[in-house]
């Protein structure tokens, strides 16, 4: 029972990862009709804005070390640790979450002009079109940042309140159970955000419009509303979603330049196993692939199907297209007849 618990508790942090990227791919796709591939660059780029970010509240100088005095020591002391004192080394500690006041500004900007600078002149297009010049800029994006980054992995941590364990068995009444604290603060922030992007959608002006667009953009047009300009904003605001996702996401997995291409095909598969321009499907299906990759990574499991969480995700679309092909909440004509 503890087992189990633990594995559902590993495949809702991760599954949080996969409903916000597919998330930000559903509201492209629900809205411009583009499929996005450059989205799983985006989830990186969020994860190296929080890498520079603390490399900025690190930068430093050598002081002496006055507490040796026969060698003259001297240390690398960072700047807001000089500058702040205790609240300096406070801010430090806190970089990740921190971030975030680099990254929503970064993936505004970085959305912005990917939409205007290159996604609008394809709207029209065939989706393989659309599909190869976004893979392009994945491409582009992934080997900017390994040219100032590196190929290897950059760890971050977690604030030191949130670096160790807590003890979860109370939830099945369990005694001496414990989860990565950590993780547990991703899941909370996963549905916070997930549900801030509902809200937004169902309860304000912009987001009813926005809703009236993605189930007829012509009408909407004729009532005198630019809905391009609307769907341009939902795109700023899909690459900050995914952003946000992979700033956060950085003490869980250190960040690399190829980490976007590694949950870009599995977000794509959750999205086609929500159906596609279904919200609440890509979140559903995000969560639900997510405790199903989790099991199948099971020592127990994998000494009976070596591989299988590699494949379960892969396994789980393809059943689900046999049987339903527009996925788990699409709408009939989007994937099937």
């Amino acid at each position: 029972m503890d087992a189990i618990f633990l594995q559902v508790m590993n495949g809702l942090d991760k599954g949080g990862a996969y409903a916000l990227i597919a998330l930000g791919l559903t509201l492209i796709f629900g809205t411009l009709g583009v499929v996005n591939f450059a989205h799983g660059a985006l989830f990186m780029l969020g994860a190296f804005c929080a890498v520079t970010f603390s490399r900025f509240l690190t930068l430093s100088e050598r002081v002496r070390d006055e507490s040796i005095t026969f060698f003259e020591a001297y240390k690398e002391v960072p700047y807001v640790e000089i500058w702040f004192g205790q609240t300096g080394t406070v801010l430090l500690d806190w970089a990740v979450p921190l971030s975030i006041l680099l990254t929503i500004p970064v993936m505004l900007l970085v959305g912005l002009i990917m939409e205007r600078g290159l996604i609008r002149f394809f709207y029209k297009r065939s989706h393989a079109e659309q599909i190869l010049v976004t893979f392009g800029l994945a491409i582009v994006l992934q080997e900017i940042i390994k040219h100032f980054f590196g190929a290897n992995p950059i760890p971050l941590n977690a604030p030191s309140a949130f670096s160790g364990s807590t003890d979860v068995g109370w939830l099945i009444g369990a005694a001496n159970l414990s989860y990565p604290t950590w993780r547990i603060v991703y899941f909370v922030f996963s549905l916070i955000v997930i549900a801030a992007v509902f809200a937004f959608l169902q309860f304000t002006t912009f987001g009813m419009v926005v809703r009236a667009g993605m189930a007829d953009r012509e009408t909407v047009g004729l009532l005198g509303i630019n809905i391009g300009k609307r769907f341009t904003i939902v795109f700023a605001l899909a690459s900050l979603v995914a952003g946000l996702a992979g700033a956060m996401y950085t003490p869980v997995l250190a960040p690399n330049y190829h980490l976007g291409m590694d949950f870009l095909v599995l977000s794509f598969v959750v999205v086609v196993v929500g159906g596609m321009g279904s919200l609440p499907g890509a979140v559903l299906s995000g969560f639900l692939l997510g405790i199903l990759q989790s099991f199948a990574s099971m020592t127990e499991v994998k000494a009976i199907i070596p591989g299988l969480d590699q494949i379960i995700i892969y396994l789980v679309a393809v059943v689900v297209l046999l049987v339903r092909p527009r996925g788990l909440m699409g709408r009939r004509g989007v994937m099937e007849t």
